[in-house]
């Protein structure tokens, strides 16, 4: 039993003062079903992906979504979370009680507030997500982590600091692109290539432009069983997808090897009967610069150490063979934690059906999107394609 995404909505990402938790779910919730042309009475089941790891008091937000429809009320409602990937995560719960037949249509909300308390907070609070004993108790915070992992890299495949840089300002490029990113703004190369004032280093190798940002924002998704996808005025279908959990512990794990990753995507594109090859763009998740590089490589884009080439022949560029994050990606577009796996959906869901305004890339079939959880421990990679 297959399922589709036939509706979808996504708010602006960014400092969202206006809004709190409940006004971003609302807001998106809303413009979800009407997009499908649906009230809430024809949903079985809202899944709500959100970190609620302190950064609202609300610690309880499932049913949020109801405050936006009345007819959602009585429907069964839960939230959602694996750290970063809890966007992904609400989806693929959706997707299992659809394939399951406990549910036809599923409403799929993703969002996060994350501006309402201070930077050193929503470091603390992020960092939490990391083994507690060995890292973040130890003060280590994920640029640190992730810090660690380009250090490996380097280490095992020469200093590659240039090409992160490189990888940030393609993504910086394309972010100009799409209404709802966080920045919209060029950087260029040579900014984020040049420690400066304005582009410090967090940890190093990173720099702040090899950061993703801390963002308000929120997305939303209809689900529902494919053999209802007639009724609507377009479909999405997701052809396949993968979950892989690895160890908590970096101490368990090659830092540079980025295994989960290269596993989910085996695992799906497997499913999907196709190569990465086959694939139109891809969404991929660049928390930092250096898990976007590595993701090239656990694709089978590149052998290990080599990703760097695809940026020199311009693979992954807007216009290459296999474009990567014309979204902006993390890096521009922003990261509410919570909404990310689900943006990540609605943004290949648009591209696939011509609705991408000015991102829109020229008639693609196939999509390729991949959220991470924490440092490589839960990764998600899905594979989309038109239905109708």
């Amino acid at each position: 039993m297959g399922v589709c995404i036939v509706g979808w909505a996504h708010s602006p990402f960014g400092r969202l003062d206006a809004l709190d938790l409940e006004g971003l779910v609302g807001q998106v919730t809303r413009g979800a079903l009407a997009d499908a042309g649906l009230d809430g009475t024809a949903v079985d089941g809202v899944w709500l992906g959100q970190l609620n790891g302190g950064f609202v008091p609300e610690i309880f937000a499932s049913s949020l979504p109801m405050q936006a429809d009345a007819g959602l009320r009585w429907k069964p409602a839960t939230r959602v979370e694996n750290a970063c990937a809890s966007g992904a995560a609400a989806l693929y719960a959706a997707a299992d009680a659809i394939e399951a037949g406990r549910a036809r249509i599923a409403l799929v909300v993703g969002a996060e507030k994350m501006t309402a308390v201070s930077g050193t907070e929503v470091t603390r609070i992020l960092g939490n997500a990391s083994y507690v004993p060995e890292e973040a108790a130890q003060g280590l915070t994920f640029p640190g982590i992730f810090a660690r992992v380009a250090q490996a890299y380097f280490e095992r495949h020469g200093d590659h600091g240039a090409t992160l840089a490189r990888i940030a300002a393609k993504n910086h490029a394309n972010g100009v692109r799409n209404p709802f990113a966080q920045m919209r703004k060029d950087l260029g190369f040579e900014f984020c290539n040049t420690v400066s004032e304005k582009n410090p280093l967090i940890a190093a190798p990173l720099r702040k432009t090899d950061c993703s940002l801390v963002s308000d924002g929120a997305a939303a998704l209809v689900l529902c069983d494919e053999s209802l996808a007639a009724d609507f005025r377009r479909a999405v279908r997701l052809k396949s997808r993968a979950q892989v959990n690895d160890f908590l512990p970096m101490s368990c794990r090659d830092a540079a090897g980025f295994e989960g990753p290269r596993r989910a995507w085996a695992q799906a594109l497997a499913a999907a009967g196709c190569t990465v090859g086959d694939l139109s763009f891809a969404e991929v998740h660049d928390c930092f610069t250096i898990a976007e590089l590595m993701s090239y490589e656990a694709m089978g884009l590149a052998a290990p150490g080599q990703g760097a080439r695809l940026l020199d022949e311009g693979v992954v560029m807007r216009d290459g063979r296999l474009p990567v994050n014309v979204s902006g990606g993390l890096k521009a577009k922003g990261h509410p934690i919570g909404a990310t796996g689900v943006s990540m959906h609605v943004l290949s869901a648009m591209q696939l059906c011509g609705e991408a305004g000015e991102m829109q890339l020229p008639a693609p079939t196939l999509a390729g999107v991949f959220n991470m959880g924490g440092s490589a421990v839960a990764s998600y990679v899905s594979v989309l394609e038109r239905a109708r």
